[in-house]
């Protein structure tokens, strides 16, 4: 096989391997990325970099590897599941930033969050004012959350629409 033509096969398969084994090991959504799954995304690359580009050994050892840490992480996920207090160690816990319309100073601090970072973040909401805010959250992906006085969810993030089944008679 001509050398251009193995790194292709070699990469498709990589590629068809990642969304395939995403696939199947699952995420119910990539736009929320915690810490693990981070550092995951960072190593399988890494992983599979040379099975790309490199020898028929690295290619097996690239897809040893790649399907060590799918294991290691799905495990992990389980895991974090079932236990709260090693969820709470690793991924951390939700910061209350604004509670009917106070700031939550001490929280603010802890997450260094600045005033301009946190009043950019409620307009974003569509809120005017941090004092129409009935509660803002720092959750653990990193996004604030805002409820403001007709308690509504005001949210930036797109979300996967979901599929309503109805009955026909």
């Amino acid at each position: 096989m001509h050398p251009y033509a193995s790194v292709i096969a070699q990469t498709v398969t990589i590629y068809l391997l990642m969304v395939g084994s995403l696939r199947l090991f699952g995420r119910k959504e990539l736009a929320q990325l915690s810490v693990i799954d981070l550092v995951f995304i960072l190593l399988i690359s890494n992983a599979v970099q040379n099975a790309m580009v490199g020898s028929k050994d690295d290619f097996i050892g690239g897809l040893l590897s790649a399907g060590a840490l799918f294991v290691v992480n799905y495990v992990l996920k389980i895991i974090l599941f079932r236990s709260k207090k090693l969820s709470k160690l690793i991924e951390g816990e939700a910061l209350t930033l604004i509670y009917k319309g106070k700031l939550q100073t001490k929280n603010l601090s802890d997450a260094q969050i600045t005033m301009l970072e946190l009043e950019a973040a409620v307009r974003e909401h569509g809120v005017n004012s941090t004092d129409e805010v009935d509660l803002a959250v720092l959750e653990i992906d990193g996004n604030i959350s805002v409820l403001s006085h007709d308690f509504t969810h005001k949210s930036t993030r797109k979300r996967r629409a979901h599929k309503v089944l109805s009955k026909q008679q």
